[in-house]
């Protein structure tokens, strides 16, 4: 059994990471999508709600999974019995990045391979942060995400807004 991990912070899951996801179980026996959970950004879920939005996606998919992870992303993989490291990329820029991710996950883990889908056309322009920005700035992201997303992005931000108000200063 090959069992494949791809890892990413997921914040929020969009119809890209659906994409690679969707074409690599197809390639494996098992797909683990891996919710980061300390990455270098700025988060505007949870992780427990990340690993929920992401679950609802692939609910449909036996052969997927959704799980949290806070270690190395090898060492989760060691964790999860997990062969195989899938990433996605969408422009030339990424190729860079993931090809030293590569390397240095090599370095840390020799039995553990990593292989990069190219992502399909349609998706190339979409990123979590080009997603909450759109949304943030009060624009439909319906064609980027899923229904059950793009509904906890509504929320989220309302419930945001809502905050900032309850935060103003009165006279």
């Amino acid at each position: 059994m090959v069992r494949a991990f791809f890892p990413g912070s997921f914040d929020p899951i969009h119809y890209g990471h659906i994409d690679i996801a969707e074409r690599a179980v197809r390639l494996f026996d098992e797909l683990i999508i891996a919710v980061y959970d300390k990455p270098l950004k700025n988060l505007l879920f949870p992780p427990e709600k990340r690993i929920a939005l992401a679950e609802e996606a692939f609910a449909h998919n036996p052969k997927i999974r959704v799980t949290g992870y806070n270690n190395l992303t090898v060492d989760a993989c060691r964790e999860a019995d997990a062969q195989v490291i899938v990433r996605g990329l969408r422009v030339f820029s990424d190729f860079e990045f993931e090809f030293r991710m590569a390397l240095a996950n090599h370095r840390l883990a020799k039995d553990i391979e990593s292989i990069a889908l190219i992502t399909h056309e349609e998706h190339t322009f979409i990123s979590s942060s080009t997603v909450k920005e759109i949304v943030m700035l009060e624009g439909d992201v319906s064609s980027m995400v899923p229904p059950h997303v793009h509904l906890a992005l509504k929320n989220k931000i309302a419930e945001m807004e809502s905050n900032d108000a309850a935060n103003v200063p009165r006279d």
